[in-house]
């Protein structure tokens, strides 16, 4: 039987830790420098910063920042754009589609220039803003609309490489999202890494499963979520049930971006600690995942990267999310979105480089004000939160 609409929608939003957490695991050991040259010359590029002659310029580079945009697709090819085989993608919980690509996980990672504290700022995929070429949408279709029409263009004239058709139009979706992505937060994107389905696959197995806690026992059978209360590991299955679950939350699509949030900070404390990296296979097993699953554009220096955003294992970093109006908004053609105020979103955003804004983007997780999530159901009162273990926070 093929999975609900429901089911297909809330597909793997978790990609962007298996990238992030194996290129922090590379940068902090030895071997990393041993294999950079292996590791930047096989990682595929593209590039989806430059601007196509008569579009508008990008916003101006002095922005108080350094920021790279981190993307998780659910393409279902490599990252040479070549189909995943129908076992693999079993495993995954998923199934082989029309080439569409959802980008249900976007991060704005902030590194201010002045050595404050970089930030992590999830971008809900349902977020209703303007994405150029196709007038008001959710932010998670900008990608997979521009490269659908470029593929069919490439097709047109008579191109029959389908690999090179799906690099080809990736490139053009990743372009027309950064557009998006720096319309919306006024930021200049300074660099782009992209992950796809198949990273958080490699990434669970290389590390066996991740610790995560849970302060009410819940349940969704959409995503496949049936977890209880309190710190446990997941892997394969479970922890994409884990990152993807967003019925029966308080807030909907706002506590998965929390879950997402946890998900990534366990798995780097995970990493980074108790001598997992001094695993010569577990290396050779994140090698393999970025090599297979990592897109960056050519002027990201990845091991550079690396250590510049080792502050998350540390706690050094702050998770954000923009803030919003509503999560339980309807478009005008029936579509279930999270609705924003452009000039608060840019308010805060600024504010995380430490340029003035009045606007702030929350607490961890957080999106701003506004009322309830798209999910259905809350969370039981009896049971008080629990206490977070080290490395491993506990969320809804």
């Amino acid at each position: 039987m093929a999975p609900s609409p429901a089911r297909r929608a809330g597909r793997v939003t978790r990609r962007i830790a298996a990238g992030l957490v194996s290129l922090l695991a590379l940068g902090a050991s030895g071997y990393a420098y041993v294999t950079k040259d292996q590791l930047q010359s096989t990682v595929p590029t593209t590039d989806a910063l430059t601007p196509r002659a008569g579009e508008p310029a990008p916003p101006p580079a002095d922005d108080g920042a350094d920021d790279i945009l981190l993307v998780g697709s659910d393409a279902r090819t490599d990252a040479q754009g070549n189909p995943l085989p129908a076992k693999m993608l079993r495993q995954l919980r998923t199934e082989a589609n029309s080439g569409a690509v959802n980008t249900d996980t976007v991060i704005l990672l902030r590194v201010p220039k002045n050595g404050g504290k970089p930030s992590a700022v999830s971008i809900p995929r349902d977020t209703w803003t303007t994405v150029p070429g196709r007038g008001q949408a959710k932010i998670n279709s900008a990608y997979g609309i521009a490269k659908a029409h470029f593929a069919q263009a490439l097709r047109g004239q008579g191109e029959r490489d389908q690999a090179k058709i799906e690099r080809d139009s990736d490139t053009e979706g990743r372009r027309v999202l950064v557009q998006t992505v720096q319309d919306l937060t006024q930021v200049r994107i300074d660099h782009y890494a992209e992950i796809n389905l198949l990273g958080f696959y490699l990434l669970t197995e290389a590390l066996g499963g991740v610790k995560v806690c849970l302060n009410h026992a819940t349940e969704d059978k959409d995503s496949g979520a049936n977890f209880r209360r309190g710190e446990q590991t997941v892997s394969g299955g479970e922890a994409l049930s884990f990152v993807r679950q967003r019925k029966n939350l308080p807030r909907g699509d706002l506590d998965r971006i929390v879950r997402q949030q946890a998900f990534l900070s366990s798995a780097l404390h995970q990493l980074l600690s108790a001598g997992t990296l001094a695993s010569p296979g577990t290396l050779n097993d994140l090698m393999d995942a970025v090599h297979r699953s990592l897109t960056v554009d050519p002027g990201l220096d990845l091991l550079q990267f690396a250590q510049q955003a080792k502050g998350l294992a540390s706690g050094d970093l702050t998770f954000a999310t923009i803030p919003v109006i509503t999560a339980n908004g309807r478009s005008e053609d029936g579509q279930s979105i999270v609705q924003i105020d452009p000039k608060a979103v840019r308010e805060a955003v600024a504010s995380l480089a430490g340029r003035t804004a009045s606007a702030a983007a929350g607490a961890p997780g957080g999106g701003g004000s506004g009322s309830g999530g798209s999910g259905s159901g809350a969370a039981p009162d009896a049971a008080p939160l629990l206490q977070d273990s080290p490395g491993v926070p506990c969320v809804n």
